[in-house]
């Protein structure tokens, strides 16, 4: 596994960086079991004055960090500064609410003249975060901002793609103030990972990826009796009912697809159309793909950014290939992708039958399968029919109604009128091969706390 920035619009290979040694490993878990030792003493002030400065920083040097995630992933550049932007957001979030979620909480009891009881919320130490490169900030901070503000110290191991956005961040905190050690990048290889969760001072892991990765992890963290939280692949269904705003609707597809260069797990990728007004959305739909503009990710005019890789556009090109020999029908959108960088031309895929494979696939670039629904029945339906459960969206002018659909759709999130979207203030995780736990709110942040029972008994109280 090499660590390198390739710029995905050029391919030119910037700059590579060695892996972690074993001794490299070994001192990153000292040094942050270490930090642990005194961070978990320090008062939620003064953990939110760092949370604080850390979203301060952000948002101050906004460019240079937005620069990164351009140069190493290709992101454009409205987007790379948005991601920033909510990275600081998540910093602040918990720097306002963590001392309140991590609250003591008092349970009632019987007969309150034997005693109380409590629930309190400790850290447990060290933890792993394993991130993906498609969000390289925003995957970070949804993971360090709750943890170190709940008292624990971290380490991660990002994509090896976007190795520089990871130093930058570790740098980042150490500027905001977090103890030597107690966040720490570390450039470390697959073996490393199993190395990490087998000693007995890390005490989970939290890990954003496929599902392949997913399985492996959470087989080693089982292995080790560590906790671990998985947020793997989406499919997310856009269902768009009979009375939608349909101009409104289609914009939201566009953007729900194409953001992040359809990279995103939960972007809008199957879009399931109610029958009498498929044909009309789905010529809108064709006129809206088209107007996207594809080019250099640093051309604040391109609203298309190139996938992360080349390998990465070779795959989805094969999985288009493999869907139509399934049977399915591929129509490019728009004017042709530029030759240069690792593009994808839009694609619309639909005729996907019910024994299609295809239709149970994560495409990770700009490809839209449509279907069409006979009725809300046969859209609720096909909108469960994948082995995912991350997101999903429902379009409608009745809003009641449209909460009635979501409730029967089998995903973490649910969104009306609006495709899957992240912010601070909103949790974030889904069902079944989705993987489990939650990031963000007071969901994110107990996931990795001792909630301890401490109850006070009078010592006359009968057994």
């Amino acid at each position: 596994m090499a660590y390198a920035t390739r710029n995905p619009y050029t391919g030119e290979l910037i700059k590579s960086f060695p892996e972690a040694s074993d001794q490299d490993v070994k001192a990153a878990i000292q040094a942050a079991d270490t930090a642990f030792k005194h961070w978990r003493t320090v008062s939620f002030a003064e953990r939110a004055k760092v949370m604080h400065a850390a979203a301060e920083i952000l948002r101050r040097d906004v460019d240079e960090y937005a620069k990164l995630l351009t140069l190493e992933m290709g992101k454009v550049v409205a987007e790379a500064k948005a991601e920033v932007q909510l990275s600081a957001d998540i910093f602040d979030y918990y720097a306002v609410n963590a001392e309140r979620l991590l609250a003591e909480e008092p349970l009632p009891v019987a007969n309150v003249s034997e005693g109380r009881a409590m629930l309190v919320h400790e850290p447990l130490g060290v933890l792993l975060a394993i991130e993906p490169w498609n969000f390289p900030y925003y995957q970070i901070a949804r993971i360090i901002a709750p943890q170190l503000s709940a008292g624990n110290t971290m380490l991660l191991k990002h994509a090896s793609n976007v190795p520089q956005c990871a130093a930058a961040f570790e740098k980042l905190m150490l500027e905001a103030g977090v103890p030597q050690g107690g966040f720490t990048n570390l450039y470390a290889t697959r073996d490393h990972i199993e190395m990490i969760l087998n000693d007995p001072r890390v005490h989970g892991v939290a890990l954003t990826g496929s599902e392949g990765a997913g399985a492996v992890v959470a087989s080693q963290a089982g292995k080790a009796l560590k906790k671990s939280t998985l947020e793997l692949g989406g499919a997310d269904a856009f269902v768009v009912l009979a009375d939608a705003d349909l101009e409104k609707t289609v914009k939201w597809g566009v953007f729900g697809r194409h953001w992040n260069g359809g990279q995103v797990c939960v972007s809008s990728k199957r879009m399931i159309i109610a029958d009498e007004i498929y044909d009309d959305f789905l010529t809108s739909y064709k006129t809206g793909v088209a107007g996207l503009k594809a080019g250099d990710p640093f051309d604040p005019e391109t609203t298309l950014a190139p996938l992360s890789s080349q390998s990465a556009a070779d795959e989805v090109k094969q999985k288009i290939r493999e869907a139509v020999e399934l049977g399915a029908t591929a129509v490019e959108v728009g004017p042709p992708v530029p030759n240069q960088g690792a593009f994808v031309q839009p694609t619309i895929l639909t005729d996907l039958a019910d024994d299609n494979p295809a239709r149970h696939w994560e495409f990770f670039g700009p490809v839209s399968m449509l279907f069409r629904a006979k009725d809300e029945a046969d859209a609720i339906r096909i909108a469960n029919d994948t082995p995912f459960g991350l997101g999903g969206s429902v379009f409608t002018r009745d809003t009641k109604r449209g909460v009635e659909v979501a409730r029967q759709i089998e995903t973490g999130m649910v969104f009306i009128n609006h495709p899957t979207m992240v912010k601070a203030d909103l949790p974030f995780g889904g069902v079944k091969r989705s993987g489990y736990g939650r990031e963000l709110l007071g969901l994110g942040i107990k996931e990795f706390v001792n909630t301890k029972l401490i109850d006070v008994v009078d010592i006359d109280a009968p057994f």
